[in-house]
């Protein structure tokens, strides 16, 4: 007992604790996620980072200290996006054949996106830099915390609405495709993971990969498509709006 008392106290001090502690609690609820057939309520990403959380409060680690051990994890974000390219660039004839209805989409689904969240935060009288946080909660957290910065909202608020619409969109998807009776033939699947990836970024470009390939494809597309049109977009606009 002593000597796990040392290890705990070892770890839960240096960068190492982060990263053990961020691989084995996804690891577990990944295999939690396969057992239960991937199950959409069982989602590896929502349940790693409740038990994490929980874990921090419990054990009295501070955030700081559990980051520096789970930058090493979030510095793979970023090849793990660029990786989406490839499911991608073996499909390039199509894209190149769709390209201007797949940009029409994308651009339409920024639109609907924005606007239904700030017109419900509107209607449940939320405050302007709270709803100006929700503008980009459609796309993958870093960009949506620039976006946020530049328009007046929180950044740290808008991270949190990212990563929450990419979960609820995630969870959601495969019940809400359903009641739509969208089909599941190869037509199906490329509207499945474009709307997905429209409108949850990573976290459901992720869960449409692990549903389907031609799924993960566009939904890559979509959520690239989605940081460049509101990264350079939104900024635009408001500031248009703000000289109007």
């Amino acid at each position: 007992m002593a000597n796990f008392v040392e290890l705990w106290v070892y770890l839960s001090a240096t960068p190492l604790f982060g990263l053990t502690a961020t691989l084995s609690v996804y690891v577990l609820a990944l295999a939690f996620y396969t057992r239960l057939n991937q199950a959409p309520w069982a989602n590896p990403v929502l349940w790693a980072v409740v038990v994490l959380s929980a874990g921090l409060l419990v054990a009295g680690v501070s955030y700081p200290v559990y980051f520096a051990g789970a930058q090493f994890v979030h510095f793979l974000l970023g090849p793990a996006v660029v990786a989406l390219a490839w499911p991608l660039w073996q499909r390039r004839e199509v894209v190149r054949r769709r390209w201007l209805r797949l940009l029409a989409a994308s651009a339409l689904g920024a639109s609907a996106a924005i606007a239904s969240s700030v017109v419900m935060g509107w209607a449940l009288g939320l405050p302007p830099d709270i709803l100006l946080s929700l503008v980009s909660k459609s796309v993958t957290a870093p960009v949506a915390m620039g976006i946020a910065e530049q328009i007046g909202g929180v950044p740290a608020l808008a991270a949190v609405f990212a990563v929450l619409t990419g979960l609820v969109g995630a969870i959601s998807a495969k019940y809400l495709y359903a009641l739509l009776r969208i089909p599941t033939d190869a037509e199906g699947w490329l509207a499945r993971g474009y709307a997905l990836g429209t409108t949850s970024h990573g976290i459901g470009a992720a869960r449409a990969l692990q549903v389907d390939e031609e799924a993960g494809a566009y939904a890559g597309l979509a959520l690239g498509l989605q940081v460049v049109l509101q990264a350079v977009g939104v900024p635009l606009v408001f500031r248009w709006l703000a000289g109007a």
